[in-house]
């Protein structure tokens, strides 16, 4: 068993602070610096030194949180493999996500695995992929569901992790149920490229998202509103003062006067949505048993959500 004192010192060392620390393991900021403490004592080195009002780790403390990454990924093998011998599921099991992902794959495993496994914890958390990493370190949660290439994690360069491909989300386009367009099965951007727009603020994920659709396709759109919520651009499409982009993981259900209709041609992009483990932990059963139910969920949901009925005033 991995001493947790560090798994603390790992903890600090993703995210730079005891208080930090102490909200992503759930301890308090004196019971952090009491492990942290305890943990150069029982080495007999110093693995953190004062940096102004915080700490900061030595170079012997970077070395040992370098060095633990295999480490802990051998002892995540060791524990699904143990689990799986003996046919059994961990008492607490934790998944996180972003907002999307958490109302549409991830409750939805909640409550599967509540109901096959009534004797485990389930609890889900929605964070930002950024913070999702931190938790996964932090043993707060077994399994992220984040948007590829957001946050400042790179997955596959780092050793703490481990990436599995869930799905393509395809970009839709939100317009107004009474908009030309919104019987027709596809669109492409060409075609819109006289309408006023709805779309994330510029420095956001989906900002460049939007952007890079538009380049594809050799179009210059004009925005006319900025969003940070779905929800939001949902309502103003509803209202009928723009269209939008929605990737089809997003649900447009509960506004009315919305059609959902398929992007064609040029500027047809997706999103990669993946799932993340600590290194190691991959075949842990109830890891296993999360990826094949979000992979079907997702499927379910690309092939069916433009069947969706927009709601009525």
């Amino acid at each position: 068993m991995i001493d947790p004192r560090l798994i603390t010192l790992r903890t600090f060392a993703a995210c730079g602070t005891v208080a930090a620390t102490a909200e992503l393991t759930g301890y308090s900021p004196s019971a952090v610096s009491g492990q942290l403490r305890e943990l150069q004592h029982s080495l007999g080195m110093t693995l953190l030194v004062k940096d102004g009002r915080g700490l900061r780790l030595t170079s012997s403390g970077r070395y040992l949180v370098r060095r633990s990454d295999a480490l802990m990924a051998e002892w995540e093998d060791i524990r699904a493999a143990s689990l799986t011998a003996g046919d059994q599921a961990p008492s607490q099991f934790g998944i996180g996500g972003f907002s999307t992902a958490s109302s549409n794959l991830l409750a939805p495993l909640a409550a599967q695995l509540r109901e096959a496994h009534s004797d485990v914890g389930v609890h889900v958390i929605e964070a930002s992929p950024t913070r999702c990493f931190e938790l996964l370190v932090a043993e707060r949660i077994d399994l992220a569901v984040v948007v590829a290439m957001q946050g400042e994690v790179q997955v596959e360069e780092d050793p703490r992790f481990e990436k599995i491909d869930l799905l393509d989300d395809p970009l839709d386009v939100m317009v107004h149920s009474d908009h030309d367009v919104a019987e027709r099965d596809s669109v492409s951007l060409a075609e819109l490229a006289g309408e006023e727009w709805i779309s994330a603020g510029p420095g956001s994920p989906y900002h460049a998202l939007f952007v890079a659709a538009f380049t594809a396709a050799g179009v210059t759109p004009t925005v006319a509103h900025e969003t940070i919520e779905w929800e939001t651009s949902a309502a103003l499409v509803g209202a009928g003062v723009g269209v939008s982009l929605i990737p089809r993981l997003a649900s447009s259900l509960g506004e009315a006067n919305v059609t959902r209709v398929r992007l064609s041609g040029s500027g047809r992009l997706s999103r990669k949505i993946i799932a993340a483990v600590r290194a190691g932990s991959r075949d842990s059963p109830l890891i296993k048993e999360s990826l094949a139910h979000l992979r079907t969920t997702s499927r379910h949901i690309l092939s069916t959500r433009l069947g969706e009925t927009p709601a009525t005033a």
